[in-house]
């Protein structure tokens, strides 16, 4: 802390948020701060003064007010699943949404609305029991909100669009207090900058979301050994599959984790998460072709309730990451390019190295390129590499090994907000470049001039 103003301003405001809000206002020499302020992404020290755990929109609003009353900066978490750990400011302020987490899904309407604080795999289990689904990505403890500002790229996205374009609407507490609905006709300035702009415009309350029919899939987690020829082709299946189909590829050694078997520890593998979306019967046709890269190491993929997809997975132990994001035509990746990725992750100094590969096209490439703030829809793949690591000892190492995955894939450029780890403007920039940046930068003029909210890939206010 570096003044007695400082100290000052904490404590005041810690008390005047506690007349309001009583013990969900958690200061740091409270003991249940550590486990209360934990993110997903573990890394140095950023710790907040304290933490305030709101119910409505009403206490957003009072969070807001008495940060900026009082000095302190400002940071949102919805699942703390941020690369850049933005659920997080040092001595600042935390507005923890997770108590917003409601769901309610009016299936006559088609519509599924989703408090800030909501989590992907909550909200698909309560929509598969109606036979219905929003598509997000393909981990259920993320937050939807975080999720659905900056993209959403997952089972779905190639049927139905990222998840940003199933928002039909959003409700705002801005920096000033003032609380909106932002949608096609109410805000629709603000309605086109939520839509990818992540963060930097509001705190998002609500989410109304379109909720579509979905029956069963055939889906689940197929293993093979790990060769330069199968992941070329693996990408060559995805990316030409009909848009019920979606193969999310990656290139991994497989980590000693409990929730895999322990035959598999340790080998190289080929590692495809699949989801056939379409007629049910047509589910084993659709995924022949990936069986038939190789014997299978592990296959896990059968006919389940789509929301069995979001479930299971790792427990969030916090673990130091590097990585970069970036996109790909579909001729790029030949057998040359799965060679270096292989020989990328099998040689990586991490606990655990990726490289993944999310084909695109299909209804997220016939949304016109300026109706949302997501600027990348030309592409045909997304790539991210990924470097987990158990401290801080080893994030040199990894942060090497990640600027050499980028270059050696050739994948650098545009970035996803989502997976985007680095924090500045160029990185920033990365996101949202040319005339996006300059109309979110103009939005950030109209709806948050004093730049409050900027614990994000933060686009400043236009001058």
């Amino acid at each position: 802390m570096s003044t007695n103003v400082t100290l000052t301003g904490i404590s005041t405001a810690t008390e005047a948020l506690r007349a309001r809000l009583g013990d969900r206002v958690v200061p740091r020499d409270d003991p249940r701060f550590a486990q209360t302020a934990a993110v997903f992404v573990g890394g140095p020290d950023r710790t907040p003064a304290l933490l305030v755990r709101p119910q409505d929109a009403d206490e957003v609003a009072l969070a807001l007010a008495v940060a900026q009353d009082h000095g302190l900066p400002v940071a949102v978490r919805s699942g703390g699943h941020s690369l850049a750990r933005f659920g997080l400011v040092e001595d600042g302020l935390v507005i923890d949404l997770r108590l917003l987490d409601d769901i309610e899904l009016d299936a006559d309407a088609g519509v599924g609305r989703a408090g800030g604080g909501a989590r992907a795999g909550d909200y698909t289990v309560a929509a598969g029991e109606r036979g219905l689904a929003t598509g997000f990505g393909d981990t259920g403890s993320v937050g939807i909100a975080g999720l659905a500002l900056g993209g959403g790229i997952g089972y779905l996205s190639r049927r139905d669009g990222l998840t940003l374009d199933n928002v039909l609407a959003g409700d705002v507490v801005l920096a000033d207090g003032r609380q909106v609905h932002a949608s096609a006709d109410e805000e629709p300035e603000l309605f086109w900058a939520l839509r990818g702009g992540g963060g930097n415009l509001g705190v998002v309350t609500r989410l109304h979301l379109r909720l579509v029919p979905q029956g069963p899939v055939t889906g689940g987690v197929l293993m093979v050994p790990l060769t330069a020829r199968g992941l070329a082709d693996a990408v060559a299946i995805a990316h030409a599959a009909p848009e019920e189909l979606t193969v999310i590829v990656n290139a991994m050694v497989v980590p000693p984790m409990p929730f895999l078997p322990p035959e598999v520890h340790g080998k190289a593998v080929l590692a495809l998460q699949v989801a056939w979306s379409g007629d049910p019967g047509q589910g084993e046709a659709a995924v022949a072709p990936l069986r038939a890269l190789g014997a299978a190491v592990l296959d896990m993929v059968g006919q389940q309730p789509y929301a069995a997809l979001f479930q299971g997975g790792p427990a969030p132990t916090p673990m130091r990451s590097s990585g970069r994001t970036g996109f790909l035509q579909a001729d790029a990746v030949d057998e040359a390019w799965a060679q270096r990725a292989i020989d990328l992750v099998t040689t990586a100094p991490a606990a655990v190295a990726t490289v993944n590969v999310r084909p695109m096209g299909g209804a997220i490439g016939r949304v016109p390129a300026d109706a949302t703030a997501f600027a990348h829809r030309d592409h045909d793949l997304m790539v991210t590499s990924s470097a987990m690591v158990i401290d801080d000892a080893g994030v040199p190492a990894a942060e090497g090994w990640s600027g050499d995955a980028e270059s050696g894939l050739g994948f650098g450029g545009p970035s996803y907000v989502n997976w985007l780890g680095a924090v500045g403007e160029a990185s920033s920039r990365a996101a949202y470049p040319g005339a996006t940046w300059d109309r979110l930068a103009a939005a950030k003029a109209q709806y948050d001039p004093e730049n409050v909210l900027r614990a994000n890939h933060n686009v400043p206010p236009t001058a």
